[in-house]
């Protein structure tokens, strides 16, 4: 009997809700009685879409993070398989899965980070306005679930067009009554670390040790690295600083061409929204001085919305940084930068007010 029970347990911990298996007759089987044994002290982290291309990666990193006590994987296709495979990882965080809308209040109930890689990626010839129509009735869906499910919870944002789909999200809080500016994370992370390798490669460097900051927004030419800020510090050329700013901004492009139809960054990705919930979390445990991009509700411009440094904490965004001292080639740089951010942040807002 012993032994059934435990099947029984970790069966239903892969399932939480699965109607098939008859949970009234099985007290035993009840979501609420299926916490694996000795689970890690940590964080309730939720990620929604997480058999896609950038999600499955993503998972799997989500639960080699010792700050993840429970990681919950939803998608609307494949996240039993996913989570069957990420739950058999012997690290500390205890996984289940969920599989479709129904089950999306269940995916997130109690959770106290969300991150959101959902959505269909960029492929050859398409821009990342093409992209828009699908990804935000995607992005709406899913916080509408949140506001409902954990209004309280930090969302980090990857599904793009980043520009427009945070604005969306902050409509969609809004509208909810549960909108907390802080809260609400545009993950420019990928940009930045690909100013960090690339900037690396020019100094001949170990791109761990190195630091640039990158503003304004996630696409083209809102895309923009200060390269007059690195950290340690150093000068480039104009010949060096056209070509770092422009491979920056064209990472993506660089990516999608060379998988030719194959996908979009999804290894990379899934390693930088990593990279950033873990200073999430990390701000969320009360450790001092985190401090990294993202796209974020802010005064520093006049636009509402802008990516630069913030210091992450128990709140979320408990601070946004000023841009700090520009050079000429930026200064220009941003004054374009905020043209095209403009028009994609009004798309999103328009997208829910319409």
């Amino acid at each position: 009997m012993e032994a059934n029970q435990r099947i029984a347990r970790i069966s239903a911990h892969l399932h939480p809700s699965n109607p098939q298996m008859g949970s009234e007759h099985h007290p035993i089987l009840r979501a609420a009685d299926c916490r694996a044994k000795g689970g890690a002290p940590g964080f309730k982290v939720a990620i929604l879409g997480a058999a896609g291309g950038i999600g499955q990666p993503l998972s799997m990193l989500m639960k080699m993070n010792p700050l993840v006590s429970v990681l919950h994987l939803y998608d609307v296709v494949n996240a039993p398989g996913v989570t069957a495979d990420v739950s058999h990882m012997d690290t500390g965080a205890v996984v289940r899965g969920f599989l479709g809308q129904p089950q999306l209040e269940s995916a997130l109930t109690g959770m106290d980070l969300v991150i959101i890689p959902a959505g269909v990626p960029r492929k050859p010839g398409m821009t990342r306005d093409d992209l828009f129509n699908i990804n935000a009735g995607i992005v709406r869906t899913l916080c509408e679930g949140i506001a409902k499910s954990c209004p309280n919870a930090i969302v980090n944002l990857i599904s793009n067009p980043v520009n427009s789909t945070v604005p969306i999200a902050a409509e969609v809080f809004k509208k909810a009554g549960t909108y907390d500016p802080k809260k609400l994370l545009g993950v420019t992370m990928l940009d930045v670390v690909r100013a960090n390798t690339f900037v690396a490669e020019v100094l001949g460097l170990d791109p761990r040790e190195v630091s640039v900051p990158v503003v304004g927004g996630h696409a083209g030419v809102t895309i923009l690295p200060l390269l007059s800020q690195v950290k340690p510090p150093c000068s480039f050329t104009p010949e060096e600083t056209e070509y770092l700013t422009k491979r920056i901004q064209d990472g993506g492009t660089e990516v999608v061409q060379a998988k030719a139809g194959a996908g979009s960054a999804t290894l990379s990705m899934a390693y930088a929204a990593v990279k950033f919930a873990d200073l999430c979390l990390r701000g969320l445990k009360g450790d001092a001085g985190i401090v990294e991009c993202a796209f974020v509700a802010s005064q520093v411009t006049d636009l509402p919305f802008f990516a630069t440094k913030v210091r992450l904490g128990r709140g979320g965004a408990e601070e946004v940084f000023q841009l700090g001292p520009l050079n000429e080639y930026e200064r220009v740089g941003l004054e374009k930068a905020k043209k095209e951010l403009a028009v994609s942040i009004q798309k999103g807002v328009s997208f829910i007010k319409k």
